[in-house]
């Protein structure tokens, strides 16, 4: 009996071993937001921390609205995350925190509290406040402009070049975003952020484990 028990856990090891390795090789990746990039930590706050390992869906093109990860333009080397906000044809103002997209401005529906991050600059931290966005039904945490000190520059209304996808970050007082290395490629564009495995403190913080990321 023992006997037979070790073996069909020996199969089922096999098979499941099988079939992670052939999502992996087709659908899926796992990677883990690095902890020393100051820009990129500050600017996916607080969809995204540092450390945190998140799985990739690359299976499908990224849709409007999604949170991709993408190489940086001009360095393939380095990657960028960015939510997709506009792409070939689209118009796309930002003031603030909020964002403008062929005249459709997108609006908050309410407040997720406070976090803090560290201004990769000068190294000081910064209470941030947290509002959930609506972009035509899909929620997702931002990160609003609230300190007088570090906020970004306005983006006037610009028009995106066929093939190319602008990047916007979740974070609206640091980002590190298309206004900061232009539209990216479509075709570069190819990995959608889905989920949060656990965070930088490990399988047993349950307060940042097993999350859909939206």
């Amino acid at each position: 009996m023992m006997r037979k028990l070790l073996r069909f856990l020996l199969w089922l090891a096999l098979i499941g071993g099988a079939v992670i390795g052939l999502l992996r090789l087709t659908a899926l990746r796992w990677w883990r937001v690095p902890d020393n990039d100051p820009w990129l930590q500050a600017s996916v706050m607080p969809t995204l921390k540092a450390g945190d390992w998140i799985i990739l869906w690359r299976l499908t093109s990224p849709s409007d609205g999604d949170l991709v990860l993408c190489p940086e333009p001009g360095a393939p080397e380095r990657v960028v995350v960015g939510r997709l906000m506009a792409r070939g044809g689209d118009e796309i103002e930002i003031g603030g925190s909020t964002v403008t997209v062929n005249d459709r401005r997108f609006g908050t529906e309410r407040s997720c509290g406070h976090f803090e991050v560290v201004h990769p600059r000068s190294g000081r931290a910064i209470e941030q406040t947290c509002s959930v966005e609506d972009l035509d039904g899909r929620l997702h945490p931002r990160g609003n402009a609230s300190d007088p000190d570090a906020v970004p520059t306005p983006l006037p209304k610009v028009s995106i070049a066929p093939g190319k996808v602008f990047l916007v970050s979740d974070n609206r007082q640091l980002p590190f975003d298309s206004r900061d290395y232009g539209p990216v490629d479509a075709a570069s564009c190819k990995e959608t952020i889905v989920f949060r495995l656990w965070g930088s403190r490990g399988f047993f913080d349950a307060s940042r484990r097993f999350d859909v990321i939206r």
